[in-house]
């Protein structure tokens, strides 16, 4: 259904403005735009593998920013906005998940959703509806949303093409284990 979305942003990832095509990928994937900012990363860094880093910077500040619009919609718009774009994805059993694991887990779970393949607007919109601290939300955006990308960037300037490969092949498994390492980080800060 969102492959011809999917190879616009791939072409996209080629044009002269493509930074600033990312840019506004990844603030409105943060709320609204089904495809993730990756689909514009990993050919943009391939192509500019020197600038990878500003690409990955570029990529998280936007997608904070537009997580907070996320938080937002959530926030002043649950009702109306927020609910409509969570049915329109089907994500309304989340959001109800998510709600009941911000209740038990705060922060944590802010930290764990942003690093998985769950859509990070169903975070956003849910975590303004929650009324999580604002500034918790925007501290956790930035650790899970700069890892992600940098990650990512990180990867591909080093490895290239074999990476991509496998990154678009696994990227659940990918993003899987990185939670799996995040949590393990977690859990022995808060043993010692």
């Amino acid at each position: 259904m969102f492959r011809p979305l999917y190879d616009w942003l791939i072409r996209l990832s080629a044009h002269p403005k493509s930074l600033h095509a990312l840019a506004a990928v990844s603030f409105a994937e943060s709320s609204f735009f089904p495809i993730p900012p990756d689909a514009m990363v990993v050919p943009m860094v391939l192509a500019q593998r020197d600038r990878a880093f500003t690409i990955a910077t570029v990529c998280t500040v936007a997608s904070v920013l537009g997580g907070l619009a996320g938080y937002a919609i959530g926030y002043f718009l649950y009702d109306t906005l927020g609910q409509w774009l969570i049915g329109v994805y089907g994500l309304q059993q989340g959001a109800q998940e998510f709600q009941s694991w911000y209740a038990e887990w705060g922060t944590a779970v802010i930290l764990i959703k942003g690093l998985t393949p769950i859509p990070y607007k169903l975070v956003t919109i849910a975590s303004g509806a929650a009324q999580f601290n604002l500034l918790a939300f925007t501290l956790a955006s930035i650790v899970t949303r700069g890892a992600r990308f940098f990650i990512i960037a990180a990867l591909l300037r080093v490895y290239g093409e074999p990476v991509r490969a496998f990154i678009e092949k696994r990227l659940d498994l990918v993003s899987w284990a990185f939670l799996a390492v995040v949590i393990g980080g977690i859990a022995a800060v808060t043993m010692i």
